[in-house]
């Protein structure tokens, strides 16, 4: 069993490092040869999945359950 500490340091990490990566190559579409406007839809969709990445982070990691 992994301890609540070490679960928290590894989640923050794991999704600053996908944080990082994900925002990087959106912002990179977007100034690209795409544009605003041929970046947006990926960007609408990095935006939907770290949404949900940071609610399984609260789900698994911070939420206390009986």
């Amino acid at each position: 069993m992994v301890s609540y500490i070490t679960r928290i340091v590894t989640a923050v990490l794991g999704i600053a490092a996908l944080m990082t990566f994900v925002i990087g190559l959106s912002l990179s579409i977007s100034s690209g040869f795409a544009g605003f406007w041929g970046g947006l839809p990926f960007a609408i969709i990095v935006i939907a999945v770290l949404a949900m990445v940071l609610y399984d982070f609260w789900d698994e990691c911070i939420r206390r359950r009986d």
